[in-house]
């Protein structure tokens, strides 16, 4: 998002307002140092999955030989196999890929956090961390490194537990619903804090399309949009728990009438959309955790959900989810 439309009004001190209250604009900003570390161990993580693949060695398909050879035992899958660039399915679910039966029936519920880790290839790796920096260090320097970590996880999470309800036969990774989460998170922090933004329509329909566009790439094949639309309502939900900001500031004593009172920092709407969202937070988690973990198929309550992830057409199929 552009700093003209998000910016909260730089170093500016308070200011008195007409009714002896004073709006806070200093804000204070963090470094951010969590989301460089997240990059460091998402890529991390993906040079161990290539060494552990070891693609010269293992490879015995007949998909054709590994690219980039010369890489030796961090060469890729044949793009047949594996057109990111990237570890075989197999590599990928040894160390933690999210798989519906394996969390289920095999107690092995650790993979709904392990899986936002991994990536499929290069290319999925560089569109994810790219999008985490531009995303995720404005929302650092922001709020601080505990909020948006929070948001990141369990993020995450949510993301895992929608995806494993509707897709059981392929195995899923990625950090996409952890981003979706913080998209999720600025939209909702421009509802909570609307006021102290300037251009606020021209804000919000922008982050909206945004949002829109990439909701809208996740009906292509082999895109696991549950994980990107799981991501994105808990984001959402946790936005509003984690990021409201004071409106006002507390307003100097000797300006205020000898029997008034200093009004609250934060408004009312926003305890209320704080604690509504806790709500729904928890209550979804445990619905959806419940669902998980007693084998039940989303699909089967809902016909027409598996569109949301991939829309058949005449240049592919979308398998069987």
């Amino acid at each position: 998002m552009s700093s003209a439309d998000l910016e909260r009004g730089g170093g500016a001190k308070a200011r008195r307002t007409n009714n002896n209250y004073y709006v806070d604009n200093s804000g204070q900003e963090w470094t951010s140092w969590l989301i460089p570390l997240f990059v460091a161990a998402n890529v991390a993580v993906f040079v161990v999955a290539m060494y552990i693949n070891d693609c010269p060695k293992n490879h015995r398909g007949s998909e054709g030989a590994c690219m980039a050879r010369f890489l030796g035992r961090f060469s890729f899958q044949p793009l047949k196999e594996n057109p990111l660039f990237g570890p075989s399915s197999s590599t990928l679910d040894k160390l933690g890929a999210l798989e519906w039966y394996k969390v289920v029936y095999q107690h092995q519920g650790w993979r709904l956090l392990s899986c936002i880790w991994l990536h499929a290839g290069v290319i999925h790796l560089v569109a994810n961390m790219l999008s985490l920096v531009f995303i995720g260090i404005r929302l650092e320097q922001q709020f601080g490194f505990m909020r948006v970590g929070m948001l990141y996880l369990l993020s995450g999470f949510g993301g895992s537990i929608l995806s494993s309800l509707f897709i059981q036969n392929n195995i899923s990774v990625g950090a996409s619903g952890a981003l979706f989460g913080l998209l999720g998170a600025m939209l909702s922090e421009l509802i909570t804090n609307w006021t102290v933004y300037s251009k606020k329509a021209a804000a919000l329909f922008t982050l909206i399309f945004i949002i829109a566009i990439n909701l809208a790439v996740g009906i292509l094949p082999h895109v696991d949009n549950f994980a990107h639309i799981g991501g994105f309502l808990t984001g959402f939900l946790l936005g509003f728990v984690f990021l409201p900001q004071p409106q006002f500031g507390w307003a100097e004593n000797q300006y205020l009438p000898a029997n008034s009172s200093v009004r609250s920092k934060y408004k009312p709407y926003q305890y209320v959309l704080g604690v509504l969202s806790l709500v729904l937070l928890i209550v979804g988690f445990t619905v959806g955790l419940v669902m998980l973990f007693k084998g039940e198929n989303g699909n089967n309550h809902c016909s027409w959900c598996h569109y949301l992830s991939c829309v058949p057409t005449s240049q592919w199929n979308c398998g069987n989810r």
